[in-house]
């Protein structure tokens, strides 16, 4: 029955659809990339070097643009580089901001499952609204409020809360406000869509049953809510990882993530095989550890079955 399912040309160009646009447009452009970072670059019309020397018939791999990336040229400890601290400090940011997308986000696709079926829309449209305006706008109107001469500062001054205004531009608070504003409904749909479906007689029998209600939620809800919180979890900090308007923006230069090293690395020096060899190193960073964590829990389902 499987096979003849498969055979159908209806099913299997649904199945084909997904596979093409992963080809299209994340293999491909993924191969590319791979192909500046071992390549050096040319002094001639050719941006690039060839990578098959047709004189020896060798490759000419150059390793040195990961090399660099794990030890400084001068020879000095491993991993001890700018690039490892941005890494470091990136998806210390990224980790940052899921957990306030995760506690912020919790609370209102809870709020939002257990209101009535006729106000759900306008409450998920409420959460869909930044999206009507650019991307850039909303960052910038952060600006606005944060800055010495903004909302908050002058809210507090006029309020006797200080007497000068309060650095909050710039700064780490800065930059994890606005990544958390920007993210959080990444957090509240996948969050939403797992809590509706959620039986909530359930909690019913444990208070029945004398289960406090936060126990009820500890023992119940979280457990349900689980897939809802890994894919939440995923949505806001893959992107966040290599995240570059926010930074830019709203961070200070003690702020700066991989995102604008590989920037600064393509377009202020030039330098596109090292910037394409991050780019790469990026990349693993966020996949392998995703594909061992799919894998991991793939074979748990299995073994369940």
């Amino acid at each position: 029955m499987a096979s003849s399912n498969l055979s159908m040309p209806g099913r299997r160009f649904v199945i084909g659809v997904p596979y093409g646009w992963l080809l299209i447009f994340f293999l491909l452009p993924f191969l590319i990339l791979l192909y500046i970072s071992f390549v050096d670059m040319g002094n001639d019309i050719n941006p690039f070097k060839p990578i098959w020397d047709t004189s020896t018939g060798l490759l000419q791999l150059k390793y040195e643009n990961y090399w660099s990336i794990f030890r400084t040229s001068e020879g000095g400890p491993l991993f001890q580089t700018l690039y490892i601290e941005a890494y470091l400090r990136s998806i210390w940011y990224a980790l940052c901001t899921a957990v306030l997308c995760l506690l912020i986000g919790y609370p209102f696709a809870y709020f939002i499952a257990r209101s009535k079926p006729s106000v759900r829309p306008a409450l998920l449209m409420m959460v869909m609204l930044p999206f009507w305006t650019s991307f850039l706008l909303r960052v910038y109107a952060w600006k606005g409020i944060l800055a010495d001469q903004g909302v908050i500062n002058q809210f507090m001054m006029a309020v006797g809360l200080t007497s000068e205004p309060v650095q909050m531009l710039y700064t780490n608070v800065s930059m994890l406000v606005g990544m958390t504003y920007v993210y959080l409904p990444f957090m509240i749909l996948p969050l939403y869509a797992n809590l509706v479906k959620m039986d909530f007689r359930l909690l019913e029998a444990a208070y029945d049953l004398g289960t406090s209600p936060f126990k009820a939620f500890w023992l119940i809800t979280v457990p349900l809510s689980k897939a809802g919180i890994v894919a939440g979890f995923m949505l806001v900090f893959i992107p966040s990882v290599g995240e570059f308007v926010i930074p830019s923006l709203l961070g200070g230069p003690e702020n700066i993530m991989i995102g604008r090293v590989v920037w600064d690395e393509m377009f202020t020096s030039n330098n596109w095989p090292r910037a394409s060899a991050l780019a790469v190193v990026m990349i693993g960073l966020i996949v392998v550890p995703l594909a061992l964590y799919y894998r991991y829990t793939g074979d748990a389902a299995e073994a369940k079955h």
